[in-house]
């Protein structure tokens, strides 16, 4: 690991001070965001973020080779208690995140860590060679992909199973006039309506995941119960709840969420306004 962060300082120094990889759009979503920081602070988050991109990315790939040792002791959970009470009630259970701390070891420590069977939900790539790459380093540890597009028809299928299926929530919807609209760190963005409306359909608990970043290389996986019985909810309920959670944890740490991903390239479509 020494030499991989050594790696990613140098990384660091390419795509911040040479590249300047998306250094304008991180800057513009941190100063929308938080409005009333200073500049310095919002130059000091987006280089901390930059750093942190570097480590991330390098600390996924690692997937394909760490130990299940290192990676339980790397990325552990605060607290399971919730997850085996619900395990043993047998209740399937949907997972709900964002892109917040390092997602990928969260997941590695899901199915390492648990009883329960976990699926994520994700987009294959067009790049096959690259794509199967991803899906090894995924499925290391005994994670199953679902394809976006097969997300309820698999989901239905494993009905007989006790498993638990991950949603990253905070991605932009390609259609905004069919998204659930709400302010999100201060801004009017557009929500993913598809977890909430698979929820309330097949009604397992929604189980909120923080993937904290304790320390270089280090992390905690926090899990709170966000909705019980979605059946029971209002619409957008559900995705309220997932977005405030999301935020407060954004705003506890900047740094590690994906800033340089273009959330609010859409405007709220005005037939929404009226």
């Amino acid at each position: 690991f020494r030499f991989v962060y050594a790696i990613s300082d140098f990384l660091y120094f390419v795509l911040f001070y040479l590249i300047r990889y998306r250094k304008k759009v991180v800057e513009t979503n941190l100063r929308n965001s938080f409005p009333e920081k200073t500049g310095k602070e919002i130059q000091d988050i987006s280089r901390a973020y930059f750093h942190y991109l570097c480590d991330m990315t390098l600390e996924t790939f690692k997937t394909l080779t760490i130990s299940k040792i290192e990676a339980l002791k790397r990325c552990r959970f605060h607290d399971t208690t919730l997850l085996a009470q619900l395990h043993q009630e047998h209740k399937s259970i949907i997972l709900v995140l964002g892109h917040f701390g390092n997602w990928e070891w969260g997941g590695s420590s899901m199915s390492l860590d648990t009883d329960y069977q976990l699926y994520v939900i994700y987009h294959p790539l067009k790049d096959k060679k690259f794509d199967r790459l991803i899906y090894n380093m995924r499925t290391r540890f005994g994670t199953r992909l679902i394809p976006m597009k097969n997300t309820l028809r698999d989901m239905i299928k494993n009905k007989n199973e006790v498993n638990a299926t991950a949603f990253i929530a905070d991605q932009t919807p390609s259609n905004p006039a069919n998204a659930y609209w709400t302010t999100f760190l201060n801004q009017d963005t557009p929500v993913f309506e598809g977890t909430e409306r698979i929820a309330m359909m097949l009604k397992y608990p929604v189980v909120y995941v923080s993937v904290k970043r304790v320390k270089r290389g280090f992390y905690e996986i926090y899990t709170e119960m966000l909705v019980e019985n979605p059946a029971e909810t209002k619409n957008g309920e559900i995705t309220e709840r997932f977005t405030r959670r999301l935020e407060e944890d954004i705003r506890s740490q900047p740094e590690i969420w994906l800033w340089s991903h273009k959330r609010w390239k859409h405007k709220r479509p005005e037939v929404l306004n009226k």
